[in-house]
């Protein structure tokens, strides 16, 4: 896949998790960890995956901390580029490419602590919830830039139908309500 095709992958990524929060189906980190491993076949569950994030958005638990969407874009950069059978050998790797992302991300928005980022909407649903929104988006574009920086290869196993999917407010409510009470 060309430089190119590859910037279009993240962009169609990044929208992707972005949906998965919009439509109220994911938090922030479920949402980027769901769209990478669905989209790039990275072999974990969708239980298995919300499971790795369910306590990483709002802050790490909701104590404010890490942003959720940053620290799910750590799991996504240790999930692809360790590499099978190479969490060891490529540790180096992946700590370089979570630098990467926390660097480009707190120059973009200031700061990766959820408490300092949320801090000018906390009193405005509305606004917070278009904040994170963002925040979501530009978290999974910047995961995705410097996974195919890394390694350009991984985007020949993009699967485009599953990245372009997009759900509308309604279904995602749906699609919520009905993973809750039946799984």
């Amino acid at each position: 896949m060309d430089e190119q095709s590859r910037k279009q992958l993240v962009e169609t990524l990044s929208g992707r998790a972005e949906n998965l929060y919009r439509t109220r189906q994911h938090l922030c980190a479920d949402a980027i960890l769901l769209a990478f491993n669905e989209v790039l076949d990275g072999g974990l569950t969708e239980q298995q995956a919300v499971g790795l994030t369910a306590g990483m958005s709002m802050g790490q638990g909701e104590s404010g901390c890490l942003c959720g969407a940053v620290g799910s874009g750590a799991l996504v950069l240790g999930l692809f580029l360790a590499g099978e059978g190479g969490a060891y050998r490529n540790s180096a790797l992946v700590r370089a490419g979570v630098r990467r992302l926390h660097e480009r991300f707190k120059a973009v928005n200031g700061a990766t602590c959820c408490r300092v980022l949320t801090k000018k909407v906390n009193h405005d649903s509305a606004l917070h919830f278009e904040q994170c929104a963002r925040f979501t988006g530009d978290a999974a574009r910047m995961t995705g830039s410097i996974l195919f920086e890394l390694r350009p290869a991984l985007a020949d196993r993009a699967d485009r139908d599953r990245a372009e999917a997009r759900d509308s407010l309604g279904m995602g409510v749906l699609r919520r309500f009905f993973n809750r009470l039946f799984r």
